[in-house]
């Protein structure tokens, strides 16, 4: 496959990131004003749920280095830091709220003049994309709203094979000619439809399900 440039064959690979509302402006920081940041801190230092999220989002961004955690500690506001100087720097071009920031697709590789040989896409879920991706998945499978144990469950289970569901280009040159080899990861949303039908209320639920139909078959409904 004969590819472009390879900064365009870069960009071609790399998904758009999903910019994740968290309620309002200031929580997300679209103003880039000092004030959100404080409010933005309140608001997930108070929320395990959200701080456990965050500070995964924060590892795999590259600022955090410790454990996963549902505490907020000195290493993790530092990490925050971190990553809040890194995206005002180039808020003024290209602005842009805290999770789009955070969520934007991790590049690694080896780098030259013509730009990495490897490009690793990984999508990390915010606490919020992970809920309606699970609500959205347990809805289609069972019919019902997801419970807060279910998300709690699902969302440990997205984080455990984000590695496996990066997408992986490999660039290579010869002859002249730049080709682009894209290797796609593990589906997250299969990967919870899956999950999912092996439980035992997704069995009787297709059990019901074909009975049903073997009744409709002989008139009996």
């Amino acid at each position: 496959m004969v590819a472009k440039s390879a900064e365009e064959a870069r960009k071609s690979a790399i998904p758009m990131p999903v910019q994740t509302p968290t309620g309002t402006n200031d929580a997300t920081g679209t103003s880039g004003l000092a004030s959100d940041y404080t409010q933005f801190l309140k608001n997930i230092a108070k929320n395990p749920a959200l701080i456990s999220g965050y500070s995964r989002l924060l590892k795999t961004a590259g600022y955090y280095k410790g454990k996963v955690t549902s505490k907020y500690t000195p290493a993790l506001q530092a990490a925050f830091n971190k990553a809040e100087e890194a995206r005002m720097s180039i808020f003024a071009v290209n602005p842009m709220d805290r999770d789009t920031f955070l969520t934007m697709p991790v590049d690694t590789g080896t780098g030259g003049s013509g730009g990495p040989n490897i490009v690793k896409n990984v999508t990390v879920f915010t606490p919020e994309l992970a809920k309606n991706l699970i609500e959205e998945v347990i809805r289609g499978s069972l019919g019902r709203n997801a419970t807060t144990a279910e998300i709690k469950k699902y969302t440990t289970a997205l984080a455990g094979i984000q590695d496996k569901a990066a997408t992986v280009t490999k660039y290579s040159t010869s002859g002249g000619v730049q080709t682009a080899q894209v290797t796609p990861g593990i589906d997250q949303k299969q990967y919870l439809v899956d999950q999912i039908a092996k439980t035992d209320e997704s069995k009787a639920n297709q059990v019901l399900g074909y009975y049903e139909t073997f009744m409709n078959a002989l008139g009996g409904r």
